[in-house]
């Protein structure tokens, strides 16, 4: 299936009008996520096996829990991460932790109060400091190792989580070592998990299941489990397509089928999509403040900036751009022009409009006036989780749109909760 085209033009998201959503949830920069869309993806991947939301790309509760109702379990790369995941109800059973380190209050936390979790090392040397905290614990205790297989692929460098310049997973050459190693402790390795980038496409995501499948044969029996990480592409450009997850699914179960004919049990298949759940579910609303000439550049200066959606700074991401038009503004004046669309930040960088390289582009938009309305589009995934607070910007509010009614989910920030925690 082709992505929709973008009309460049926009006067509701899930159907509630952008002015409205704008002046009932405390204006804009403003982000809006349609739990429709969240759920649809969520129904496309029933078939694979365990799914577990990566919970990095859009870490909201709201958006939390609504993942737990589709039935998927959860992905943290962190202590804070587990500890939202148990504020909305999930169990320890229900959680992976998968990370490259043990920070104090990760460690803690895996051997307290989440103790059960699955804990997913990409490192030798977490294996050793899990097994000194655990103590006579570590006995029995099984564990998953995050394997980088020698290769990797994403949308951008920065985005590419293989390979021997990635500092994620443990060396395939040291799969055995980590394995050994586990079981001087008396612990036991008993899934694998593989995560080659963000939005590989499918000839690189079907060779991880290859590499797995020869991975696992080499650890044996003991392997009950094996992850394909995420990295499900999602569209952001007309004419990019969605993924073949049948296809994808088919592929996998094909890989598992054959451990399981080798190891003589049943080997549980998982994937952990965060930005293929979340991305084209989610808005971010902003308003035009300032229309100006540079020379010949038109810039269209909108109220949010990378503060809000760091993405096309940091990797030079392309994001759908529309126009909606603000009531009082009158009639709009017809046509489009080319514009660079610029946020308010003390910063060269803080341009929505933008390649990797940081190379200015031009976009052709509606013509547009102070007031009217500027959608950031597909914004779902590492829209909100990157958000900071550099030249002391508020956080934006979240908003959910379910069954027709849109509701808030994150306050927007006061100066007061801002400064909350400086002393001087």
């Amino acid at each position: 299936m082709t992505q929709a085209v973008y009309n460049a033009l926009r006067d509701n998201i899930a159907g509630i009008p952008v002015s409205q959503l704008a002046r009932e949830f405390g204006g804009t920069p403003l982000f809006v996520y349609d739990a429709a869309v969240i759920k649809e993806r969520c129904a496309q991947l029933k078939d694979f096996g365990t799914v577990r939301f990566a919970q990095k790309a859009c870490p909201s509760q709201a958006i939390l829990k609504l993942a737990r109702e589709q039935g998927l379990k959860v992905d943290a790369v962190s202590a804070g991460e587990i500890m939202r995941a148990f504020a909305v109800g999930y169990k320890p059973e229900e959680i992976a932790y998968t990370c490259d380190i043990f920070d104090s209050d990760a460690l803690e936390l895996v051997c307290g109060d989440a103790f059960g979790c699955v804990v997913n090392v990409g490192s030798l040397d977490m294996i050793d400091q899990l097994a000194e905290r655990l103590g006579e614990r570590a006995k029995g205790f099984e564990l998953t190792v995050r394997v980088n297989p020698g290769f990797g692929h994403g949308h951008g460098a920065k985005t590419n989580t293989g390979g021997p310049l990635s500092k994620h997973g443990i060396w395939h050459e040291q799969l055995g070592e980590a394995v050994a190693r586990a079981a001087r402790y008396g612990m036991t390795v008993t899934g694998l998990h593989m995560h080659i980038g963000s939005g590989s496409d499918f000839a690189h995501l079907a060779q991880v299941s290859d590499s797995m499948r020869r991975f696992a044969l080499s650890v044996g029996p003991q392997i009950k489990s094996v992850s394909c990480g995420g990295g499900i592409p999602t569209p952001y450009q007309t004419g990019e397509e969605y993924f073949d997850v049948p296809r994808y699914t088919e592929v996998w179960h094909g890989a598992v089928a054959e451990l399981e004919a080798a190891f003589g049990h049943k080997v549980e298949l998982e994937t952990e999509p965060g930005r293929f759940i979340v991305a084209d579910s989610g808005y971010l609303v902003t308003k035009i403040c300032a229309v100006k000439r540079q020379a010949d550049n038109i810039f269209y200066l909108v109220d949010a900036g990378f503060t809000h959606l760091g993405r096309p700074m940091f990797y030079g991401s392309y994001h759908p751009i529309s126009i909606a038009y603000a009531p009082e503004n009158g009639t709009p004046e017809p046509g489009t022009q080319e514009v660079v669309v610029g946020g308010p930040l003390c910063e060269s960088g803080d341009v929505f409009t933008q390649k990797e390289g940081g190379i200015v582009l031009k976009r052709e938009l509606p013509v547009a006036k102070p007031g009217d309305y500027l959608i950031l589009e597909v914004a779902g995934a590492y829209g909100a989780a990157m958000n900071s607070n550099y030249n002391t910007k508020f956080l934006a509010p979240e908003v959910l749109v379910e069954n027709g009614a849109a509701r808030l989910t994150r306050k927007k920030q006061s100066f007061e909760h801002l400064i909350a925690n400086e002393i001087f």
